[in-house]
């Protein structure tokens, strides 16, 4: 069973995406544009915003630093 906050992180995103997107470039006239325009957004929000429960650093620099910091494992002999 699910309950009330199930979908609460999808609906923030998708307010974000028409605040940040669809309000301030649309109306789009074709798909293609509105395509791009996805591609684009999810392009930065995923790569180049800054995060503050990052540290205010990219989820990419985020990324990078923490990998720099941790050996790898070494593979299990079998």
């Amino acid at each position: 069973m699910g309950d009330a906050y199930d979908n609460a992180l999808a609906e923030s995103i998708i307010g974000l995406f028409k605040t940040e997107v669809v309000n301030r470039h649309g109306p789009f006239k074709t798909l293609a544009m509105v395509e791009y325009a996805v591609m684009e957004w999810v392009d930065w929000y995923n790569n180049a915003r800054l995060h503050s429960r990052l540290g205010y650093l990219t989820p990419v620099e985020y990324e990078h630093a923490y990998y720099a910091q941790h050996q790898p494992r070494q593979p299990a002999m079998v």
